[in-house]
């Protein structure tokens, strides 16, 4: 047991929250379940959608979120990590829920939170389902922290599941293959329960697949090729799909990059399996996805006559999915990279393909990473292999200042870890509650 002093806590308000916790993971329900059962079962007060994968799992969270939004139903939004304030976490019709309210709940929530001894993410967990019901919500979209088959969010009984794609990251956690990945982030998938996903390689498909049989689950695949007239623009993405519900539909999103096409795509396809009573319009669904509102996922923001790009891609997927945006962008030169990695992550596979987009780089430490989870950047410069012009800053704001000073009215690439996203958007002044900032170092 540790007090919450940094890493994801470095909002003041977890550490009022939960004043102490175990931090790290902890595998298991049964804590989160045992939690719960005090409270009297508030997750079972309302409908879910559950959203797992390796990455864009956020951004269809959203979406689908947005979107019951449109539709006129309460609806709660769970997702993780936050950039800059716990609150990020828990949305109720796109708003954060009030701080002196979530006080409240925490505080109604702390005997069952210690007696069954949560970690932070289970004790976040088990105070958003809490805070769901108070609020009197209808139906709350959850994204799957870690994994899914022992994630504490793996309580709940959806209308729909959701797995985005499988890529490798957390194998110290979730197994050293793709194969071991997909079979863990399968075991949301529940018997009965409609399940969707957009993998698009066969073999990790048939894993997703044979669980889906295995358990009894109807399975839809959302195929790449479905998608059409997909344009990547900095104002956001557009695309064409067709669907047996709302026939051939013309979407926006304003997610920058072809990837968000494709989560747009995997949303419509939760969307189109859901019951009737559920079911939104097509104009409510070409509205709610074109409203969306996910800070820090190929971000841009135009601050005192720069660009920033802000994106939280962590693993090698992650960061081809920028790399993909950046090319589809003409965005104002010099390009210049500020990078902050986790020391668990690939960043050896990270950095080439970033590196050979850009014209300058610095890096730098996450500055709200654990202790234990801090890379090297002085090894990383050493032993990475690129003609770009690498620089080593380890302390955070100043390597933010000469990125900013080495692009002038160029671009700023922010990227590498919410552990850095979040830090950079505090300094610049960006509000990830209110969606307006300024520039302020």
């Amino acid at each position: 047991m540790e007090r919450l002093t940094d890493g994801f806590f470095a909002d003041p308000l977890a550490g009022r929250l939960f004043p102490v916790l175990a931090t790290g993971v902890q595998w298991g329900l049964e804590r989160t379940e045992g939690a719960l059962a005090a409270l009297g079962d508030p997750h079972r007060a309302y409908a879910t959608l559950h959203v797992g994968g390796t990455n864009g799992k956020g951004s269809v969270t959203s979406t689908l979120g947005a979107v019951m939004q449109k539709a006129g139903k309460r609806t709660g939004a769970y997702t993780s990590p936050h950039l800059c304030s716990i609150r990020e976490r828990m949305l109720v019709d796109g708003v954060p829920i009030d701080e002196g309210r979530l006080i409240a709940y925490a505080d109604e929530a702390s005997g069952p939170i210690s007696d069954n001894g949560l970690s932070f993410f289970e004790a976040v967990t088990v105070l958003a389902m809490l805070a769901f019901a108070r609020e009197n919500i209808e139906i709350a979209v959850m994204e799957v922290g870690l994994g899914g088959r022992l994630d504490s969010t793996n309580v709940i009984r959806p209308e729909v599941t959701a797995i985005t794609n499988v890529a490798m990251d957390h194998a110290d956690y979730l197994g050293d293959t793709l194969e071991a990945i997909a079979s863990e982030k399968a075991g949301i998938v529940k018997a009965g329960v409609p399940f969707v996903t957009a993998e698009a390689r066969p073999s990790i498909r048939k894993v997703l697949h044979d669980r889906a049989i295995s358990v009894g689950a109807p399975y839809t695949h959302v195929d790449e090729e479905s998608i059409r007239n997909v344009t990547v623009t900095r104002d956001g993405t557009r695309l064409a799909v067709s669907t047996a519900c709302w026939g051939d539909l013309s979407l926006s999103t304003p997610l920058v990059g072809h990837h968000q096409a494709i989560n747009a795509a995997l949303s419509v396809g939760v969307l189109a399996r859901m019951g009737e009573s559920w079911r939104p319009s097509r104009t409510d669904l070409i509205d709610g996805i074109a409203s969306v509102v996910h800070p820090g996922r190929d971000e841009i923001r135009v601050i005192d006559g720069c660009t920033f790009l802000f994106d939280v891609a962590h693993n090698t997927a992650g960061v081809m999915s920028l790399v993909d945006t950046i090319d589809r962008l003409e965005l104002p030169r010099p390009l210049v990279a500020l990078v902050g990695v986790l020391g668990d992550k690939d960043w050896r596979s990270m950095l080439p393909p970033l590196l050979s987009r850009t014209d300058a780089a610095y890096l730098t430490r996450p500055p709200t990473a654990p202790a234990d989870r801090q890379w090297d950047p002085v090894a990383a410069a050493d032993l990475v292999d690129s003609i770009t012009l690498v620089r080593v800053v380890p302390e955070f704001r100043e390597a933010l200042e000469r990125a900013r000073r080495r692009a002038g009215e160029g671009t700023v690439v922010v990227t590498g870890s919410a552990h850095s996203v979040g830090p950079a958007m505090t300094l610049l002044g960006l509000d990830t509650l209110a969606g307006q900032g300024r520039f302020r170092l």
